[in-house]
């Protein structure tokens, strides 16, 4: 039986996060609840851009997780993902912690506009980064037929605009692999990767996907899942919005590219309360997928606040809507502030609970959201758990009322386990 985290290999696997360091043991109850053993859970999970804004370490981020499961008596076998890595630093900081699930993210080499130039302007960007991409040309001209019954053609442009968008991206993710590889090795610990590629207005297109992870797998990277960019919208702290069946096609041929290159994992990210979608996903990727979260346990924790302390959940609302036009720079998110109430034009406190916080009445999938005060309060997470009275309030209002959070994330996560559990 595992004492610490471990890798979990292509088990269907999902990411809990915890931005207060508190929610564990309401994902411990939650897997009970759902009664979905064959999902594997990583609790320790935390983005370094997450951590700087919550002022938290690595090592106080696994204490937190890992003091948390054994108090909710959860010993069995758990990953612990170091989110969103860049550079050595992050590396060299997440391993000495005990992380041992390392997702890349080199969205900073990514060419995001590389859909929005004509056809010259590809092939002038692709000539300029020839030396560095000269592994490019490997794949010009190949016909890779998938089991879906679709044919990806890599012809020069197709070739030449993934380049352009991925080339340097790819050329980075292989460096920081090697330099994960040979941490990992030094310490003597297990390690597996997840590479991100999802962080791009565009869909990331079914020749892109297997360009990047070919040339990934052929420099020796330990590719345990990869998180392309879907079709439709993966907006935070909402259900999906898009087209479900142009959805689970697309998904079918991304899983297929997986299966055969790999096998590896497809993983979503922004998987927060995407319920609608969770069947089929599981069920396409025949149970090789990895899905993650993060914010909702923070709004979770802010249902708490609204039950037992309203006043202070009213000034976090204020707080949010003050900061939320800054703070949402770095998400995908359409909610405004004049189609969401301001606190004191609510006098029901349930009513203001429902406003803010609800998630799952009339919402049709597919469709989106009805209540978009989820997402101002999502994105302010940061402001809010940074400010010296708002954070420690609400720290204090879960500390005295543990029992609420641990039952109010046990329902939520319950119903996502069991949206998952049921396509496997």
């Amino acid at each position: 039986m595992p004492t610490t985290p471990t890798t979990l290999g292509l088990a269907p696997s999902f990411g809990f996060g915890d931005r207060l360091g508190l929610a564990t043991p309401g994902h411990v109850e939650s897997l009970r609840r759902a009664k979905s053993a064959s999902i594997l859970p990583i609790f320790a999970q935390q983005s370094i851009r997450e951590m700087t804004r919550t002022n938290r370490t690595p090592v106080e981020v696994m204490i937190d997780a890992e003091h948390g499961a054994a108090s909710a008596g959860y010993f069995g076998p758990r990953g612990a993902d170091a989110d969103h890595l860049k550079t050595n630093d992050d590396v060299d900081r997440t391993a000495a912690a005990g992380f041992v699930f390392y997702t890349i993210d080199p969205s900073g080499f990514v060419d995001a506009q590389a859909d929005d130039y004509a056809r010259d302007d590809v092939a002038k960007r692709a000539q300029a980064l020839r030396d560095e991409t000269s592994w490019m040309s490997n794949y010009v001209g190949q016909s890779i037929k998938l089991k879906t019954g679709t044919t990806l053609a890599l012809d020069e442009h197709v070739c030449e605009k993934a380049a352009v968008k991925y080339g340097r991206a790819v050329n980075h993710a292989c460096t920081l692999s090697d330099y994960i590889a040979r941490v990992a090795t030094n310490r003597a610990q297990p390690y597996e990767i997840e590479l991100s590629v999802d962080e791009t207005p565009q869909p990331t297109t079914l020749a892109e996907h297997y360009i990047v992870a070919h040339r990934c797998l052929a420099r020796g990277m330990k590719l345990v899942s990869l998180a392309p960019r879907y079709v439709g919208d993966f907006e935070k702290g909402v259900d999906y919005r898009g087209d479900l069946g142009a959805f689970e096609r697309s998904l079918a041929d991304h899983a297929a590219i997986a299966e055969m290159l790999g096998p590896y994992k497809l993983s979503l990210h922004s998987g927060s309360d995407k319920l609608s979608i969770y069947p089929a996903f599981a069920r396409i990727t025949r149970g090789r997928f990895h899905v993650k979260t993060a914010g909702t346990s923070y709004l979770e924790a802010l249902r708490v606040a609204a039950r037992h302390d309203e006043r202070l959940f009213r000034r976090i609302i204020d707080f949010s809507r003050a900061r939320y036009e800054t703070d949402k720079a770095t998400y995908h998110v359409s909610a405004t502030l004049e189609n969401t109430p301001p606190a004191s034009d609510v006098s029901d406190a349930r009513k203001l609970e429902s406003i803010y916080l609800e998630l799952w009445d009339d919402v049709a999938p597919g469709k989106g959201f009805t209540q978009p005060g989820r997402q101002i309060l999502h994105c302010t997470f940061g402001s809010v758990l940074t400010d010296a009275t708002l954070g420690k309030e609400l720290r204090d209002v879960l500390k005295s009322h543990h029992a609420t959070y641990t039952e109010v994330l046990a329902d939520h996560f319950a119903r996502h386990l069991q949206a998952l559990a049921r396509g496997i």
